[in-house]
């Protein structure tokens, strides 16, 4: 935004507000929607693509070498995989909880929600704690904004005045994409069923877009919030074992690129040899596309949104249960799949140490797990 001037710093400043505020992944949000201000559909389909594509490559490639990590070695690096991703969820769990929850009212939503996500066994359950997390902010705050949270439009560093930024996305564009958005998230379970009980061919196909197109619905957070969102899908459990699904995590931390990819992945495990690269790309899209219809649809309505204490409100209670939600999945599935014996807390300790204390390089920390896991094996651990 500096080098080309496509937009002026109080509006991008208001597109990355969007993002985070929204659902789905903040910034291939962002890229999508400076693709789409500067030139048009194509465009933003263009801007996604370029952010997302190269680390889809790296990741399907990893996952054509996990059929044959089955060795000691392969056992050894898919292990040491498994808890970087422990460090890596453990670290997001610190970071989100310290910044989402720096007071006594939202620390409570995040551990209620953890209570809530204990005792509750469907497949709603997320969707559940996100929409009371959501109904505990407004309820806590509704006489203010919440602390540290300051609703309203940007402003211009220079002259201090509000600016709108150049959205051109139009109305009824917004309209049609939100209408789109939730007769998929409503539809796709209804047309999964039907396709099942009639032995429709494309029955297994409806299953797994559902259940990636659900996931990103209720990405609220950050990227990492993906994967007990994942995991708990039945399409997903059902054709991924928990350990490719934790090596392919941990894989995904050590590519560029939105953590998001890793749907591809998901996809080219879950197909026969013959659909995989469709299974990949299909995943790819269902992930991605609930949070790029969600951003279409605010685009228009941003700063009127914005500028209203309960928008806040009810944003800080969404954060505080997600940090609850990740604080669950770090216990199962991540730490259950991976921290077997002492040896593995000590590696997966060290690589938290890395990510909070000394701010190593995310790819650095995995390739150290990575490289301890091999060597447990080799002495025999």
């Amino acid at each position: 935004m500096e080098k080309r001037r496509w937009l002026d710093e109080a509006a991008y400043g208001d597109l990355v507000a969007l993002c985070q505020f929204l659902p789905g992944p903040a910034s291939s949000q962002v890229g999508f929607s400076i693709g789409l201000l500067r030139a048009g559909w194509l465009g933003g389909l263009a801007a996604w693509c370029g952010f997302t594509l190269p680390s889809v490559l790296l990741l399907l490639a990893f996952a054509t070498l996990t059929p044959n990590l089955d060795g000691p070695l392969g056992q050894g690096l898919v292990h040491g995989l498994k808890l970087a991703a422990v460090a890596v969820v453990a670290q997001a769990v610190w970071d989100m909880g310290r910044r989402l929850c720096p007071d006594g009212r939202r620390a409570a939503i995040a551990i209620g929600a953890i209570v809530l996500l204990s005792l509750m066994h469907t497949v709603y359950a997320q969707l559940i704690v996100i929409a009371l997390g959501a109904t505990a902010g407004f309820a806590c705050y509704r006489r203010d904004a919440a602390p540290g949270i300051r609703p309203g439009p940007a402003t211009n560093s220079h002259t201090g005045m509000s600016e709108m930024p150049p959205w051109r996305v139009s109305h009824a564009a917004g309209v049609a994409a939100l209408i789109l958005f939730c007769l998929l998230l409503a539809g796709l379970p209804i047309a999964a069923r039907l396709a099942t009980v009639f032995g429709a061919p494309a029955a297994q196909t409806l299953h797994a877009f559902d259940a990636f197109f659900r996931s990103g619905a209720l990405v609220f957070g950050g990227g990492h919030v993906v994967l007990p969102l994942l995991q708990q899908q039945p399409a997903i459990q059902s054709a991924v074992s928990a350990n490719d699904l934790l090596a392919g995590y941990g894989a995904a931390q050590a590519v560029p690129g939105p953590l998001f990819s890793f749907a591809a992945y998901l996809g080219w495990m879950m197909s026969g040899a013959a659909g995989r690269l469709a299974a990949a790309a299909l995943a790819t899209v269902a992930l991605f596309l609930p949070g790029l219809l969600l951003v279409v649809a605010a685009l228009p309505h941003w700063q009127a949104l914005r500028s209203r204490a309960s928008t806040a409100n009810v944003l800080a209670g969404v954060n505080a249960a997600v940090v609850g939600l990740l604080a669950s999945a770090l216990y199962s599935p991540v730490w259950t799949s991976a921290v077997y014996r002492p040896l593995d807390f000590a590696i997966a300790a060290t690589a938290f140490s890395m990510l909070v204390k000394w701010r190593t390089a995310p790819l650095a920390v995995v390739i150290v797990c990575a490289a301890a896991g091999v060597a447990s094996v080799l002495m025999g651990g």
